[in-house]
């Protein structure tokens, strides 16, 4: 019973196989221009990665927004809304920038599930026109022998297998432009990483002071700890000669007394 009802079904022929292809083909070339104008309008990204590393390099943080302003590419966009964070360190900018690409990752892989799935499935499609035309011809065969329904069979055939040709036709440039959005794709993603990375190197060598700076910083410490240094302590026990003057003064006595008349002896002795 099943079959019976499959056989009518299939009797109604395989022309809306090939409006369904047609209008399939009509949205993957719909798809294509939307996409080749998109990623026209929005390229460069590769010129804009070493114009804002050198402005970036030079300290001049208001020309590289005024560039990422002016600039019409997708990184442009991109790094456009991470620079809020950029003074939030290394870590808060690079969770910026992955994030603001996440975000626009909607608008860049817009159309690609489309092609995609035309490009793996069209020629099923196809296929399945085939296979109805085929059925088709077979029955009208069983109907009769006759010249005439013999070139009814072959016609029938023929227009089946125009269904596979075109569900080829679909899936074919499907494909190509699959790919080939899919590459430019990576592409802006590589130049994020890429400048996101370079930024980031930037503003962690802008942490750090060289170590010939931290050298000169630290010298000036290192004397005043010296010069401020108590004199050595002077032993105790050892004996401190006298002063030039205090010797003069006890040996000039003694000079006077030796100089001096000694007392006569008095008559009374």
């Amino acid at each position: 019973m099943i079959v019976s009802y499959l056989l009518k079904v299939a009797m109604l022929g395989s022309a809306w196989v090939m409006y369904l292809l047609l209008a399939l083909s009509v949205a993957s070339i719909g798809v294509m221009i939307e996409r080749a104008v998109y990623f026209r309008k929005r390229g460069g990204g590769d010129e804009l990665s070493d114009a804002l590393l050198a402005l970036l390099e030079n300290g001049d943080l208001d020309a590289a927004e005024g560039l990422l302003s002016r600039h019409t590419s997708i990184e442009a966009e991109v790094f456009q809304s991470a620079f809020r964070w950029i003074d939030g360190g290394v870590e808060a900018f690079s969770l910026a920038v992955e994030g603001e690409m996440m975000k626009r990752k909607r608008d860049v892989e817009s159309g690609m599930t489309l092609l995609g799935t035309l490009g793996n499935n069209a020629p099923f499609v196809g296929l399945l026109g085939t296979v109805i035309g085929v059925i088709v011809a077979f029955a009208d065969l069983a109907n009769g022998s006759s010249k005439v329904n013999m070139d009814k069979v072959m016609s029938g055939i023929a227009e089946a297998l125009i269904a596979t040709g075109v569900g080829l036709f679909v899936a074919i440039p499907a494909v190509v432009a699959y790919n080939v959005f899919q590459k430019k794709i990576t592409d802006v993603e590589d130049n994020v990483t890429s400048m996101s990375k370079r930024i980031c190197a930037l503003l962690a060598a802008g942490e750090h002071e060289p170590l010939e700076i931290a050298h000169e910083h630290a010298a000036p410490a290192h004397q005043s700890v010296i010069a401020e240094a108590p004199p050595e302590a002077v032993e105790p026990d050892a004996p401190t000669p006298p002063p030039p003057a205090v010797k003069a003064a006890a040996v000039e006595p003694l000079a006077e007394r030796a100089s001096a008349p000694s007392p006569e002896p008095s008559a009374e002795a």
